[in-house]
C-alpha cells in the first residue's frame, strides 16, 4: 500500500501508517496536494486510488458508528460529526437517516478551512486558496463533489468553529475525562460547547476520533 501525504503532514500520523506497513510518500504542502499527487500516481502506475469521501466502502465504515449509537440510545436530538472529506458524516448521517430520522446531523468544519462548509451551503463546490488550521485532519481545501451530493440528504447544518474553540475543547478532554484527543477529532464537542445553552438539557453524541498529538504540539497546547 503506498500512502501520500503532505510534507507538513503530523509525524505521528505518519509513523503509525508506516508501522502498519504503509509506503508513505510527501508530496505538496497540503492535504489536497498530497491528495492530487495519489491521483497521478494511480494514474501512471495502474494503482487503484483510494480517495476519503469518495468510495462507499470507506462511508460504511464509518456508518457503523451511528449503528453502535442507535443500539445504545433511541433517542438522540442530535450528533455533531468533524467534517473531513464527508465520509465520516455521510456514512454516520446516512445510518441516522434511517434508523433515526428525528436526528440532527451537524456537520462541523474548521473556521480555518470553510471550503466544505461553503460548498455545502452554496451548494455547489467551492475551492479555497489555502487552508489555515492546526486541525490537519479536516483541512479541506478542494471538496469531493459527489460527497457534497450526499451531504444534501444525509446532514441537516453545516458549523465552523475556530483553532481556539477546537484547543478549549481538547483540554475540556484532557482535564475533565482523561483523554488526548487532536483537533479534528475535538471539534464535535467545540461546536457544542459554542451553543451549549441551545443544546442544554437535550441528548447530544459526539464521536471523539483521532489522537494524534505530537509532544511538541502537547507542551504548546496544554502549557
Amino acid at each position: 500500500m503506498t500512502v501520500f501525504a503532505a510534507t507538513t503532514a503530523n509525524p505521528m500520523k505518519l509513523d503509525r501508517m508506516r508501522a502498519l506497513g504503509a509506503e508513505v510518500l510527501l508530496e505538496g504542502d497540503d492535504f489536497d496536494s498530497a491528495k492530487a499527487a495519489a491521483e497521478r500516481y494511480a494514474v501512471t502506475s495502474g494503482a487503484l486510488y483510494v480517495e476519503d469521501g469518495l468510495l462507499g466502502p470507506i462511508g460504511e465504515g464509518a456508518g457503523t458508528i451511528g449503528l453502535e449509537l442507535t443500539a445504545q440510545e433511541k433517542n438522540l436530538d442530535a450528533i455533531l460529526v468533524p467534517l473531513g472529506n464527508g465520509s465520516l458524516v455521510n456514512g454516520i448521517g446516512t445510518w441516522l437517516k434511517h434508523a433515526s430520522p428525528a436526528t440532527r446531523v451537524i456537520a462541523v468544519a474548521a473556521a480555518g478551512a470553510p471550503a466544505m462548509e461553503i460548498s455545502w451551503r452554496e451548494g455547489r463546490p467551492v475551492t479555497t486558496d489555502s487552508t489555515d488550521t492546526i486541525a490537519d485532519g479536516i483541512a479541506v481545501r478542494v471538496p469531493v463533489p459527489e460527497a457534497l451530493e450526499i451531504m444534501r440528504v444525509t446532514v441537516d447544518e453545516v458549523m465552523l468553529v475556530t483553532d481556539a474553540e477546537m484547543l478549549a475543547a481538547m483540554r475540556m478532554l484532557l482535564y475533565d475525562a482523561g483523554l488526548l484527543i487532536d483537533p479534528a477529532g475535538a471539534a464535535g464537542l467545540a461546536a457544542l460547547a459554542k451553543r451549549r445553552e441551545e443544546w442544554r438539557g437535550t441528548r447530544v453524541a459526539i464521536p471523539l476520533c483521532g489522537g494524534n498529538v505530537t509532544p511538541e504540539q502537547f507542551r504548546s497546547w496544554f502549557s
